[in-house]
């Protein structure tokens, strides 16, 4: 369990906790949680928080919901079953566990969401959401993967708020639809959204690492349609990536045939590119007779595009490098963090455990940080919110720049 506190004077105080147990009794693991809360934070109010869990308490959700109300009285708490658990320093990927993440918000304006996609209307329900507003604000969002339409979802926030960011992902452990388990308050859904809007006095710093690392040169699409691209810079291009291929060596080359992406540049006006400027997508297929690339997601004619390379070494430097720029770019420092990371990562990808919540405790410090493995991860790229896959979307939580903290 970790605690931290950023306090000026007591009307602005910022207090985080976070708590853990694997208690495979879900009435006593919760108990235990709140008890270790109230031992961190005493009776501070608290505004928000977020709880995950693993399969094996998904099933009786409603009792982890109820009892956090009960015990805490907590304005919001948000949460959701993930593939496994992630606390503070430590990953679960398999094990029973249930961490609570709380945090203390004075004049930080939360607003509770839902919403819900009705299949017969076809339509995307949001009753109870904000009105649409172009104040900047910060959506933290857990979706069914099975119910939900996501990019979807994405495109008509993007509209209703166009300076809002979202964070999150899709939750997990079931195998279909009606399995997983969302919470909001004392409520629990089997589909659709739930989530928290924040905006006042916070800062939600978002950190996205697609873990990948640029290979090749740059390109320009010279000819696409949809998804398919058929020229760069000219040229056919599976000729490209033939070219690619060919200038790697060792593992780079063995890795490539079953981990190699491409990045589409979201900021054309830039003058270089950098980590986290492109949007990394998976290379679905190629077409040997035309020379085509098919990719999982539009392309337009005019965007720079460059081959991605991902690997365990590539995912963890981009962590690492990510995170460090954040830290160095930012005056007050980070109180806590939720981190949404791929289920394709983990031991399986890093041949260690722990190792993005070690990575986000080594590069912001000993802060209570919650989170689980999803089924895709929903972060900023370039100013816009996307869908991800084999990412971490961290959610890093501070003072505002333009309020420094106390020497």
């Amino acid at each position: 369990m970790m605690t931290q506190t950023i306090q000026s004077n007591t009307s602005t105080a910022l207090l985080f906790a976070s708590a853990l147990s694997h208690k495979t009794d879900t009435e006593a693991a919760v108990r235990d949680l709140a008890d270790a809360v109230r031992a961190q934070l005493g009776r501070a109010t608290l505004e928000l928080a977020f709880v995950f869990f693993s399969p094996h308490h998904a099933k009786k959700a409603d009792l982890v919901a109820t009892m956090i109300q009960e015990e805490l009285s907590i304005e919001v708490c948000v949460g959701c079953s993930g593939e496994g658990v992630i606390a503070d320093h430590e990953e679960f990927e398999t094990a029973p566990a249930l961490t609570l993440w709380v945090a203390s918000l004075p004049q930080v304006r939360v607003t509770p969401l839902r919403m819900a996609f009705s299949q017969t209307q076809d339509q995307i329900q949001m009753a109870g959401w904000p009105e649409p507003s172009a104040e900047p604000s910060t959506f933290l969002l857990l979706a069914d993967p099975f119910t939900t339409p996501v990019h979807d979802v994405l495109s008509v926030m993007a509209e209703r708020y166009p300076n809002g960011l979202a964070l999150g992902g899709l939750c997990g452990g079931g195998h279909g639809p009606g399995e997983n388990r969302l919470v909001r308050n004392a409520e629990v859904f089997d589909g659709g959204v739930v989530g928290v809007q924040l905006s006042g006095p916070i800062a939600v710093r978002p950190v996205i690492s697609q873990g990948c690392c640029p290979v090749g040169e740059r390109y320009v699409v010279t000819r696409a349609e949809q998804n398919m691209i058929y020229e760069l810079g000219g040229q056919p291009a599976l000729s490209r990536l033939q070219e690619v291929f060919e200038s790697l060596e060792g593992t780079h080359r063995r890795d490539a045939h079953r981990a190699l992406h491409i990045g589409i540049a979201i900021d054309e006006h830039r003058s270089r590119f950098e980590r986290g400027d492109f949007l990394v997508r998976n290379l679905v297929g190629a077409d040997q007779q035309s020379g085509a690339l098919a990719i999982g997601d539009l392309v337009q004619e005019g965007q720079t595009i460059q081959f991605q390379l991902r690997d365990g070494k590539s995912a963890s430097d981009d962590l690492h490098v990510l995170l460090a720029a954040d830290r160095a770019k930012h005056p007050n420092p980070a109180l806590g963090a939720l981190l949404f990371s791929c289920c394709g990562r983990g031991e399986g990808l890093f041949g260690r455990a722990h190792h993005d919540s070690s990575v986000v405790q080594e590069r912001m410090g000993p802060i209570p940080v919650a989170g689980f493995f999803a089924q895709g991860e929903i972060g900023p790229v370039g100013g816009k919110n996307f869908l991800h896959g084999y990412s971490a979307s961290v959610a890093v939580f501070s003072r505002p720049d333009h309020a420094h903290d106390p020497q």
